[in-house]
């Protein structure tokens, strides 16, 4: 009896191993209308810091680079999640050409780091998944608003169940993905007033499966980062559905981005949740077709990379976010000849 459970174990690992080599790396095509190409040696960091898990990146209003990252702390695999803040300063202002640090503070303030976005007055906002919490801070660093109660899940006006991102509106409203737990989306006034919320989880239009990544286009309207739904979908200020962008080669989407033409995302491709494959970086017109994709390297052929969330200057060159590698990685348009 135990040698045929023995067997059995052996034959079931060997059709998974085998699955995995044979599982084709999802890469689809683009019309790579743009090319881009990886600026080697950027950022250029204190060799002290550790940077670790970078999971939320934006631009501020004099387009240095904000990071939100985890130093030493990891994503507990099983059991709850830790208690104690991280001690490490886990915001980072970064130079976007030189790469070199200008500012840090965020020490023993945050669990679990996740999202982050900065808003047109240059106030950087983040959610804590550990905390259950959204925070709004000066660009200094003094708190300016805190919504939820920390350390308590919720799915009420005042609760979130590990919130994922938040987007700002110029007018002052802002959205939440309440995503790991809830599978939905909140909308807030300008000073934290709740007003509505949608979605459940399920593959629906309006619905979510982990609303990971959250933008808004000019017009209001709301992108949201459907990641386990592989798909993004668009709502109005009102959450009214509008459309989903999908397609077969898409992994996980885990981030999404805009400028005032162009719909940018990064997704996560892996092997039963276990093995990552890579990421792709991908750009969109306005109509949601792909113009341009690259990824599932780091550099092209360099080290599997998760981009988790990705930044674009007013140049368009792109800003990821590697929690595999733990590293940052800008691209660059290659000139047109």
């Amino acid at each position: 009896m135990i040698k045929k459970v023995f067997i059995l174990i052996f034959f079931l690992i060997a059709v998974t191993l085998l699955a995995y080599i044979l599982q084709p790396v999802k890469t689809g095509k683009g019309n790579d209308t743009t090319q881009y190409e990886l600026v080697k040696n950027w950022p250029a960091l204190p060799r002290e810091l550790l940077l670790g898990n970078p999971t939320g990146i934006d631009l501020d209003t004099n387009e240095n680079i904000v990071v939100f990252h985890r130093a030493n702390r990891k994503w507990p695999l099983l059991g709850p999640m830790p208690s104690e803040t991280i001690k490490t300063k886990t915001i980072l202002i970064i130079d976007r050409n030189t790469g070199k640090l200008l500012n840090s503070w965020g020490d023993s303030l945050f669990i679990m780091p996740h999202g982050l976005a900065v808003d047109k007055e240059n106030n950087i906002w983040v959610t804590d998944v550990g905390l259950h919490q959204v925070f709004k801070f000066s660009h200094e660093g003094q708190l300016l608003m805190k919504l939820g109660e920390a350390k308590v899940s919720g799915n009420d006006s005042s609760h979130f169940n590990k919130p994922t991102d938040v987007a700002v509106a110029r007018d002052g409203f802002f959205y939440v993905s309440d995503g790991y737990g809830n599978n939905r989306v909140i909308k807030f006034s300008s000073t934290g007033r709740y007003l509505f919320q949608w979605g459940k989880k399920g593959n629906g239009e309006g619905e979510f499966d982990l609303p990971h990544g959250i933008c808004l286009n000019e017009k209001g309207n709301v992108y949201v980062a459907d990641r386990e739904n592989n798909r993004i979908q668009q709502f109005d200020s009102n959450g009214n559905f509008i459309k989903q962008i999908t397609d077969p080669s898409f992994g996980n989407i885990c981030a999404v981005s805009l400028n005032k033409t162009k719909l940018y995302a990064v997704d996560d491709f892996s092997f039963l949740k276990l093995k990552h494959r890579g990421s792709d970086v991908f750009i969109f017109n306005t109509g949601g077709d792909i113009q341009t994709r690259f990824g599932r390297s780091g550099n092209y052929k360099g080290n599997t990379c998760w981009y988790h969330d990705l930044a674009i200057d007013t140049e368009e060159n792109i800003y990821t976010c590697d929690i595999l590698g733990n590293t940052l990685q800008k691209f660059s348009k290659v000139p047109e000849h």
